[in-house]
């Protein structure tokens, strides 16, 4: 009973953390709140239209993940932070940008980045 029990628990936290975008390490906490409340930051919603229009974040522009290749020159030369619902897309748009030497930010998630913006607002 114990092993299966010590096995889950392992288990569990080694999906807890694959589910981790690998990107968000790379900055601290302050310096991506900073970052999203940059005005000169491109904050760019890589979901779906339909999605996208359902809510985002503030200011954000909608470039789907399919299409962000054929958008790359009007991202270049900015600060461009990517998000979609829970990350995983927002992962992969990091990769793309990256080696397109976009200089990219992974704010994870839609709600991520707008609970950044209204924190920021209430002070």
């Amino acid at each position: 009973m114990k092993v299966k029990l010590l096995g889950g628990l392992l288990a569990s936290m080694l999906i807890i953390n694959a589910c981790k975008t690998a990107h968000t390490a790379d900055i601290p906490a302050h310096s991506i709140r900073e970052t999203v409340n940059n005005s000169e930051t491109m904050l760019v919603d890589v979901r779906i239209p339909e999605q996208y229009a359902a809510g985002s974040a503030r200011n954000a522009v909608n470039i789907p993940l399919a299409e962000l290749k054929s958008n790359m020159e009007s991202l270049k030369g900015k600060k461009v932070v990517v998000f979609c619902n829970k990350g995983v897309q927002a992962d992969q748009a990091m990769e793309i940008l990256k080696k397109n030497g976009v200089e990219a930010y992974d704010g994870t998630s839609w709600k991520n980045v707008k609970a950044i913006q209204e924190e920021t607002d209430k002070k």
